[in-house]
């Protein structure tokens, strides 16, 4: 009988979920059932991961007190920068972000006794996910200013997540028109659904694995250029096209060379990724303010010529990558950005996970050799009785 194969488990679905969903009907991203375009245009990012983690955004009174538990846990640990300082400069950021998480991970298991006890109650993951939430913005930034040759910006708990984010980036406080286009692309880049690395995220936490452990695995998986790495990818083509009238000769010679263009399709939208008009609105403000025309050009070309000849529209990491530049992030910490984002969504689907748990453990169509033995084995008696009993074999 032939085995009805899916192929990186294209359409199968594996359970369910209230975090979110993308609506037929709307072609809408929902976090919670919030189009995110709406989140985006009028929430900070504070009240959206709030609401992945609890369902419904919070009141004032409720964002005031998550804020302030937010701004309270944002300085690192000395032995978080010290494990970051130990690897070297030239090693990519998403490896440091691995790391970090990892540490913060082992500081607060310490003493926890067994793996069983290390799993967590909810309140307890809700408390991590908040650490991890408010201590990636540190990680990240402390990422590009070593790389720079820079030194460590302590947090200010008198700003909102995006504002203190950039801060510790570049040491200043930025214009509001750059602080609202980065607050926007870290809400749409915090969720979506069973992704690879959510999905990475949710297969650990099946096993009663700690959250830590989860969130590291899917920091791993976002690290790939067909997930989370495509916004880097993005930039790569658009310095390698260098001006707008290039476009199309690039292109002719990418798909001739059979190129994967990163930044175009995407395996749920059918008619275009809903997010990208939110993101590409906040990069023409960036033009405008930094007064960078060429960059719009660029874009625009680039998205008409492989639309005329594919038919395939950009997604999110088509205008987030020159926005991430536009701001003076590196190419390099795109992708940790991603993660500082989406760390919000992985762990909303991980408390889910561990609140109605099954181990999640697919079955594989073997198509290997067939049972062959070593000559020289003579099996035991064991192994023998074994043999005559195949139906009880796992």
């Amino acid at each position: 009988m032939t085995e009805d194969i899916k192929k990186g488990l294209a359409g199968v679905v594996v359970d369910y979920t209230a975090v979110s969903k993308v609506n037929p009907e709307t072609n809408s991203l929902l976090y919670r059932g919030y189009p995110v375009h709406e989140l985006a245009a009028t929430q900070p990012f504070e009240a959206v991961a709030y609401l992945l983690w609890h369902g419904e955004l919070p009141t004032p009174g409720e964002l005031a007190e998550f804020r302030a538990e937010e701004r309270s846990s944002r300085a690192l640990a000395d032995n978080v920068r010290a494990a970051i300082d130990l690897l070297p400069t030239s090693a990519h950021p998403m490896d440091e972000v691995r790391t970090a998480v990892s540490v913060i991970g082992a500081n607060d298991l310490a003493g926890s006794g067994s793996v069983m006890d290390a799993t967590g109650t909810a309140d307890e993951n809700l408390a991590r996910s908040t650490r991890l939430f408010a201590q990636l913005p540190a990680i990240v930034a402390y990422g590009q200013r070593r790389r720079r040759g820079e030194e460590i910006v302590a947090p200010r708990d008198d700003l909102d997540y995006a504002a203190n984010f950039l801060w510790m980036t570049f040491g200043e406080e930025q214009d509001p028109v750059v602080v609202d286009a980065f607050n926007r692309s870290m809400i749409l880049y915090a969720e979506h659904s069973f992704n690879a690395s959510t999905f990475t995220g949710r297969v650990v936490a099946s096993t009663l694995s700690d959250l830590y452990s989860a969130v590291t695995a899917a920091i791993g998986a976002l690290k790939g250029p067909l997930h989370g790495g495509a916004n880097e990818a993005v930039l790569h083509v658009f310095d390698e096209i260098g001006e707008a009238e290039n476009a199309a000769a690039w292109l002719d010679d990418a798909i001739a060379a059979k190129r994967k263009i990163m930044g175009f399709g995407h395996r749920v939208y059918k008619r275009g990724d809903s997010r990208v008009p939110t993101m590409k609105a906040a990069l023409d403000t960036l033009v405008a303010h930094v007064d960078r025309p060429e960059v719009a050009a660029l874009y625009d070309a680039l998205e008409s010529e492989f639309v005329a000849r594919k038919g395939i529209y950009p997604n999110l990491d088509y205008p987030s990558g020159p926005a991430y530049n536009l701001m003076g992030f590196d190419t390099v910490t795109f992708t940790p950005l991603f993660v500082a984002a989406r760390v919000t969504g992985w762990t909303a689907h991980i408390l889910e996970q561990q609140a109605s748990n099954a181990l999640i453990r697919p079955l594989a169509a073997y198509d290997g050799p067939d049972e062959r033995h070593v000559k020289e084995y003579v099996p035991d008696e064991a192994h023998a009785e074994a043999a005559e009993r195949p139906e009880e074999a796992s």
